[in-house]
């Protein structure tokens, strides 16, 4: 294999295995974040040279975690004599290593939902334990998790720092909780999971719209999940995934231009997620309690089972949203509920609802809002008015696709003018 095919192969599988590999090795260096970190990247660069002289392995990913796990422990042995710590974590390496008790086969798949479940322990603050799944177990950069949770990248860094420190000096197990501790972690590990899914759907900067690989992932850990505890609220949390993953090939046009809702082509859609989500929908709801995610599954299904826009049972939605409202009493939850009652009732009371919400703290960021606005404005026949939403809202965006689409409207208003 020539040269650039080797060097193009380790970058199509660092980008596909890296997050398995690094979870395998925190697992196999017993919880040290930064040491399976390094070993990871090591074993990457010992494959960049030796693969090239003698070819791609049969099972590259076994291969990387091997060759991982050696060089951490040479890096240990280098500097063990500074550290009692690394000590004692040389010795139990090797000790492991001359056992050969490892297979790589049989164990690597399970092990970045048994490092979700590690970073989302209770001993840790829900914020950290959301933040730290998104960077160990995803791969997501320090900035994205950041712009995910609307606080400054040094604040991120910090409590993903602190969180790594607290599993290390509590002995944190890198296990999978027995079934009776498992509702009282569910929480975090499915905000981990739509966190990452909404950075797949929706990068939060960049010049695409959409990560697919992150999407896919996320549903791959939500069918994890179902498969670990059948609880509603997993239920509706891969019904929404899936839903909303189901308009992917309908939300860009060739150019990667961003398409509103409104104006899709619904034959793009994937009926066949589409079913699979509106069936769990169904049975979450059947299986109770209802939660959040499946109430927001619910009023994707309603949106995915119109044919087309102006079929859309609005009255329903916003009856949705109303429950919603009162299980999560967000200002985004009642931003959306506002855009909902713009569809039902007219722009006037949608703008009525929304600005009700326009001094609230946390959306005065949030593009959305004004983006919003704009739209109502625009629909309104009001340009000067819609013009300023729209350039608020351009300021507050990073993510090219909708900067364009903003700028399109902008451009739009100014012909009107």
């Amino acid at each position: 294999m020539k040269t650039s095919s080797v060097e193009q192969r380790i970058a199509d599988l660092y980008k596909q295995e890296s997050s398995r590999v690094r979870a395998t090795l925190i697992r196999l260096l017993h919880g040290n974040f930064d040491l399976a970190e390094e070993a990871l990247q090591d074993a990457f660069v010992v494959a960049l040279s030796q693969w090239q002289r003698d070819g791609i392995p049969n099972n590259p990913r076994a291969w990387l975690v091997s060759t991982g796990r050696f060089k951490a422990i040479d890096r240990i042995r280098k500097n063990a004599r500074l550290d009692d710590y690394l000590v004692q974590l040389a010795y139990t390496l090797e000790t492991e290593t001359q056992a050969d008790s490892f297979d790589v086969t049989d164990t690597i798949e399970d092990d970045r939902l048994r490092l979700i479940f590690t970073c989302c322990h209770p001993s840790l603050a829900m914020q950290a334990r959301v933040a730290l799944t998104l960077r160990e177990v995803c791969g997501l950069t320090t900035e994205a998790i950041a712009a995910a949770f609307l606080v400054p990248v040094p604040t991120l860094a910090q409590r993903i720092v602190r969180a790594k420190n607290k599993i290390r000096g509590a002995a944190i197990p890198y296990a999978v909780p027995e079934q009776d501790d498992l509702p009282a972690r569910l929480e975090a590990v499915l905000s981990v999971v739509y966190l990452v899914f909404n950075e797949g759907y929706t990068a939060s900067s960049g010049t695409q719209l959409t990560q697919p690989d992150l999407s896919t992932e996320a549903i791959r850990l939500g069918r994890l999940l179902l498969g670990l505890l059948p609880d509603p609220e997993v239920m509706g949390l891969l019904a929404l995934m899936l839903l909303h993953d189901a308009r992917r090939d309908g939300r860009t046009n060739e150019n990667g231009d961003l398409i509103p809702l409104e104006e899709q082509d619904r034959t793009c859609w994937n009926q066949t997620q589409i079913k699979e989500g509106c069936d769990l929908v169904v049975q979450a709801l059947r299986t109770g309690p209802v939660g959040e995610y499946a109430l927001q599954a619910a009023i994707a299904a309603v949106h995915a089972e119109a044919s087309a826009a102006e079929d859309t049972d609005w009255i329903q939605i916003v009856g949705l949203y109303d429950v919603l409202l009162k299980v999560n009493p967000s200002p985004v939850v009642a931003l959306n509920r506002a855009a909902a009652i713009a569809m039902r009732d007219g722009p006037l009371a949608g703008l009525k609802a929304i600005d009700e919400l326009a001094d609230h703290k946390d959306l005065q960021g949030y593009y959305l809002l004004h983006a919003a606005r704009a739209d109502l404005f625009r629909r309104l026949n009001r340009p000067e008015e819609a013009s300023h939403c729209y350039r608020q809202a351009l300021g507050l965006t990073q993510q090219a696709p909708e900067r364009r689409l903003i700028q399109q409207r902008l451009a739009t208003l100014q012909k009107q003018k």
